[in-house]
């Protein structure tokens, strides 16, 4: 086990170093990195993931690439613009409804947004779950204006109810991301008909092989998103990717360019709007250049313990 800390170029989702666990078994690394928020239940899910991928346990791919999305996270509408023009996708990601950014501002920067990716681009915005049903409905004609035409909103309200309500509302598609991955129930999004899209992370979701069975049980479009991992966690959402049956939308598997660094020696990064579909190389190397501090490390280690517990209390 090897803990890592990796500064971040842009704070995004109020990140501004990301930090996690590398766990090696018998077919490699998996990478075990659950948001410091996460109890050690949730947290559980996570480490099934990481054994999974250590384990060599992926479903085989039926695609060698995978369509991506340019992740914006708040920036400057000329930085969003720079990002969007080099990044080689033809789908934008953007995050909107943060505590930092005016509504003057989201729109600036979807304007930005469109500007770089042409007529021909999609855009899909990501609120985090931050409106309530009537600002979800107020703001989103005004974001779909500013971006000239939007692919869909994801997480215009926490509530899956409220997502329902939205959805009926509104002619703007509704995708479900937290609703499905820290949901007690991540099928009442279909019970309520609540989205028409779902959002699915292997990490949260406890692994490939369980994110195929509720793609399946929930019978809607998936889109593969990261929890900004390294290229080892990437790894199992391009692996959950290029499992999929149908892949109607790109993935937001284009994240690593988010981290200064990386602990693989060659990142699992886009290349004209997609990524292969391969396991990256953890090298000596990159594993010392991005250890953590040893109080980190102890942290890690610590938090691993808990999870470990409560998974030996839970009933077999």
């Amino acid at each position: 086990m090897r803990v890592f800390s990796i500064p971040m170029r842009v704070r995004f989702r109020g990140i501004a170093v990301r930090e996690g666990m590398l766990i090696r078994g018998d077919a490699g690394w998996g990478e075990w990195s659950p948001f410091l928020e996460y109890g050690s239940r949730e947290s559980l899910q996570w480490l099934r993931c990481a054994r999974e991928a250590a384990a060599g346990d992926w479903p085989a791919p039926v695609r060698d690439r995978v369509p991506v999305n340019v992740t914006v996270p708040v920036l400057s509408p000329e930085d969003a613009h720079a990002l969007v023009a080099r990044s080689g996708c033809r789908t934008a990601k953007v995050k909107v409804a943060d505590a930092t950014a005016t509504l003057a501002d989201d729109q600036a920067r979807l304007e930005a947004v469109r500007d770089a990716l042409g007529p021909d681009g999609l855009i899909r915005v990501d609120a985090n779950g931050a409106w309530d049903v009537e600002t979800a409905l107020t703001v989103l004609p005004l974001l779909e204006r500013a971006a000239g035409g939007l692919e869909y909103v994801e997480q215009p309200c926490a509530a899956v109810e409220d997502l329902a309500i939205v959805r009926r509302r509104t002619n703007i598609r509704v995708a479900a991301d937290e609703s499905i991955r820290r949901a007690e129930d991540p099928y009442r999004v279909k019970e309520l008909e609540a989205a028409d899209i779902a959002v699915l992370k292997v990490q949260p979701l406890g692994g490939v092989r369980a994110c195929l069975r509720i793609a399946e049980d929930i019978g809607l479009p998936t889109v593969v998103s990261s929890a900004l991992e390294t290229s080892v966690g990437l790894a199992a959402g391009v692996a959950l990717a290029a499992a999929l049956p149908e892949l109607e939308h790109a993935s937001g598997l284009a994240t690593v360019g988010m981290l200064a660094d990386d602990v693989a020696d060659h990142r699992l990064q886009a290349v004209d709007g997609y990524v292969p579909v391969h396991r990256p190389e953890v090298s000596e190397e990159h594993l010392a250049r991005c250890a953590a501090a040893p109080d980190r490390e102890a942290h890690w280690l610590a938090r691993l313990a808990e999870v470990r517990a409560v998974e030996k209390d839970l009933p077999s």
